[in-house]
């Protein structure tokens, strides 16, 4: 019989640990270390601030550009589609690029655009938290008198057709959750954690997410509105930092933006 080389085997009484043999004798029982959980993927931090930049001046532009072709009196899906294009689309490309130039070149990859079938859990626990904390800060900034004016609040004042409606909800619902999320969750924050820790990196990219919604038709109002939606973000922000894919983020920031704007096309928020 061949005698047993010296080295580490599992242990036959506990599973969980292993001893070692030195030729004569075993050692006593010793725990295998867990692993250390992986470093959540990053991008450099000039991916982030190119995705905010290329946003705000997109959505800007296309806020000033809608207001000077209302004169045409086109159809309402045209203006929804041109907000769209102008709005998210250059954004986008910032982070195709971005991948491409530091990443590994694989989109979905880079930015964590993700999805299992447990997501469709995920989704909704992460917006009941969304909607948690719109509640709270919401409270917070009506109980200390901050300015505040809702970004869907005349949307009930337009003639709503049914191609509006249409157009509008899939802007909202699909295009505004997939867009937003590949860039504030998806880039912005991955390239806040080349540098910073994971509380700073949610939190600011959180506060950018808030103030991206910022009009200058609204004023002080935005005031308020950027620190209900910025602690928004932050909940979005945690929720893909845990889990580490978009898709449970864009399936809570679609429900919470098809609830909004099922309260306006109703009328509630305008009579409220």
């Amino acid at each position: 019989m061949l005698p047993t080389p010296t080295g580490w085997f599992p242990d036959p009484w506990n599973q969980s640990g292993v001893r070692y043999w030195d030729g004569r004798t075993w050692t006593g029982y010793a725990a295998v270390p867990s692993a250390s959980p992986q470093p959540h993927p990053t991008l450099p931090l000039r991916a982030a601030w190119g995705a905010v930049i290329t946003l705000l001046i997109s959505l800007v532009s296309s806020r000033y550009l809608l207001r000077a072709i209302t004169r045409f009196e086109w159809p309402i899906f045209v203006y929804v589609t041109i907000v769209a294009i102008i709005g998210y689309v250059p954004a986008l490309l910032w982070c195709w690029y971005s991948s491409r130039r530091w990443g590994t070149g694989h989109f979905r990859a880079d930015v964590g655009l993700k999805a299992r079938w447990v997501d469709t859990g995920w989704g909704p626990i992460t917006w009941m938290a969304c909607l948690l904390t719109q509640v709270v800060v919401g409270l917070l900034v009506v109980g200390l008198r901050i300015p505040f004016t809702s970004n869907i609040r005349n949307v009930a004042n337009v003639h709503t057709d049914r191609g509006y409606v249409v157009s509008l909800l899939v802007l909202a619902v699909v295009a505004a959750p997939l867009a937003e999320e590949i860039v504030f969750r998806g880039v912005v924050m991955r390239g806040l954690l080349s540098r910073n820790g994971a509380v700073v990196s949610v939190g600011v990219q959180g506060a950018l997410f808030g103030v991206a919604h910022f009009d200058p038709i609204r004023g002080t109002g935005n005031i308020g509105l950027i620190l209900v939606l910025g602690s928004v973000g932050c909940v979005l922000g945690g929720a893909a930092y845990l889990i580490r894919r978009l898709a449970p983020t864009m399936i809570a920031h679609a429900i919470l933006n098809a609830v909004a704007m099922a309260l306006a096309l109703s009328g509630f928020l305008s009579n409220n």
